[in-house]
């Protein structure tokens, strides 16, 4: 009987005539009392006219109507605690004592009349479904007592289900959006098989992840979420607790929905964070506020620059070309690439993820001076291999071995080797004397597990600081080509990433003047 209040039509019945209930289990133990209602009052009205059988045995209508009203009883008391506002293991043992009060009916049937006693009756009968009611019964004195909670309690348990179900549902929903997003990419852009690959594999990696969320009380009895991964490190946290687990685990939900495709806002000092109810509007798309200027050098090349309304240089090409064409070509790449970049920060390492001339994927730890540390060594076929690569060296660069080597041409040089002998990065350059080579792997050692990493897509920007002490960028497209740079240098950093910003919010749109 239970099993059919849910949302059907009993449950319909009970909201329609009853009222609007807290709980499924209101429902259920209502429809179980009621039931329990009309089985024993049946039992008692078929027990008036019925006697005992003469032979010892036989069906007879006395034996049925015992038998209902026993069942009859049980769900009686059974439906009354049911419906009350208990932990589910107190509704579980009511449930439990009314199936023992049902075996101890059955037996009845078996034993009745024939080992039945008028006086005594059967005891292991008797006693079994005595036990059966004393369940319900202490259930629904004692679990009140020590477990007891609130209807609102509940109905937020209950209603938990729904609401990850209905979040599942829109991930889902979100996925499949993307996939269909991702194919007629790959179909307009007539994207090699390589490639098409990445774009499946970046697909796929939105289902897999090297981490998990844990949700835990706290000493002070507030609930908190952490993400950490595989690997121990704590990814990320609630920051604050929560009154209440169904709150924390909606905190939960809002990050599983937001995070992927959030944009990035960096701040120099703690300062400078905004408040927490400081409410913001997502980065969207406006018109711009520059103009790309195409010009002839006096070397006989052409030339592009983008300068904003206020007649500053945001930015320019960085190189010559032979023709109007070519920098029409040029921009149009640009612009298409810029908006969507992201930026890596050398403080004072950052890992580079990038495609080479061979069309194959590599990476290289790159200082903010711009000297090359490590590189891989050797190319791969697929992006996601060559950021696992990158995961090995910056988890493990402390507890691998180096190998520091002379080579035919005289200079000295590192690598670094995994368990197996493999090689998992080398110094990329010479060095003249061993000393240099030695200092070459302590730097690594010391900037590799905290460096930043940047999956360069089609193309990132990179922060970097010249041999003149000043911050520049320059946009960098993932086979290695620089597509723009700063043009000037900036006394900070944060100057460099400001100059960036501009170039993103103006450079898509920006109208070409030829």
């Amino acid at each position: 009987m239970a099993s059919e209040t849910n949302d059907g039509l009993l449950y319909g019945v009970y909201r329609d005539r009853v009222g609007e209930p807290t709980t499924h289990d209101e429902v259920r133990g209502y429809w179980v009392f009621l039931t329990g209602l009309v089985l024993g009052t049946l039992g008692v009205v078929l027990f008036l006219p019925s006697s005992s059988a003469a032979g010892g045995s036989g069906f007879t209508l006395r034996e049925v109507s015992i038998f209902v009203a026993a069942v009859g009883l049980a769900m009686l008391v059974a439906g009354s605690v049911i419906r009350l506002p208990l932990q589910p293991w107190a509704n579980y043992a009511a449930y439990l004592g009314q199936a023992v009060c049902f075996v101890a009916a059955a037996w009845f049937v078996l034993v009745f009349p024939a080992d039945w006693n008028v006086q005594t009756g059967n005891q292991p009968v008797i006693v079994l479904y005595a036990v059966g009611l004393a369940i319900i019964t202490l259930v629904g004195v004692v679990a009140p007592l020590i477990a007891g909670v609130t209807r609102e309690d509940l109905a937020a348990s209950e209603g938990r289900s729904a609401d990850l179900e209905a979040e599942l549902a829109e991930v889902e929903r979100e996925r499949d959006q993307l996939a269909a997003e991702l194919e007629e990419a790959r179909d307009a852009t007539g994207a090699s098989e390589s490639e098409s690959a990445d774009l499946e594999a970046t697909l796929a990696a939105l289902h897999e992840s090297q981490a998990r969320f844990e949700l835990y009380e706290d000493t002070s009895e507030q609930w908190r979420w952490r993400l950490r991964h595989r690997n121990g490190n704590v990814v990320a946290d609630s920051g604050q607790g929560y009154t209440r687990k169904h709150n924390a685990q909606k905190g939960m939900a809002s990050v599983r929905r937001n995070a992927l495709g959030a944009t990035t806002l960096l701040f120099e000092r703690e300062a400078e964070i905004p408040d927490e109810d400081d409410e913001f509007e997502p980065v969207e798309e406006r018109e711009s506020q520059g103009t790309i200027e195409v010009y002839e050098d006096s070397a006989g090349e052409y030339r592009w620059r983008l300068r904003h309304d206020n007649g500053n240089v945001l930015g320019d090409g960085g190189e010559g070309y032979a023709s109007r064409s070519n920098v029409q070509r040029a921009v149009d790449r640009v612009q298409s690439y810029v908006g969507p970049a992201d930026y890596l920060w050398f403080d004072p390492a950052g890992f580079e993820v990038y495609r080479d001339e061979a069309d194959e994927w590599r990476w290289r730890l790159v200082h903010r001076n711009g000297e090359i540390l490590a590189d891989g060594g050797e190319g791969y076929t697929r992006r996601n291999d060559a950021n696992r690569a990158v995961d090995r060296v910056r988890e493990r660069v402390d507890d691998l071995e180096f190998e520091v080597y002379e080579d035919n041409a005289g200079e000295h040089r590192w690598r670094l080797l995994s368990d197996n002998g493999e090689i998992l990065a080398d110094s990329g350059e010479g060095y003249s004397s061993r000393d240099e080579a030695e200092q070459a792997v302590d730097r690594v050692r010391e900037y590799a597990p905290e460096a930043d990493a940047l999956d360069i897509g089609r193309a990132a920007f990179e922060i970097y600081e010249d041999a003149g002490g000043e911050h520049r960028w320059r946009l960098r497209h993932r086979n290695g080509n620089i597509l723009m740079d700063s043009g000037q240098g900036y006394s900070d950093r944060s100057g460099a990433r400001d100059g960036i910003e501009s170039v993103k919010r103006n450079a898509p749109n920006a109208e070409l003047d030829a």
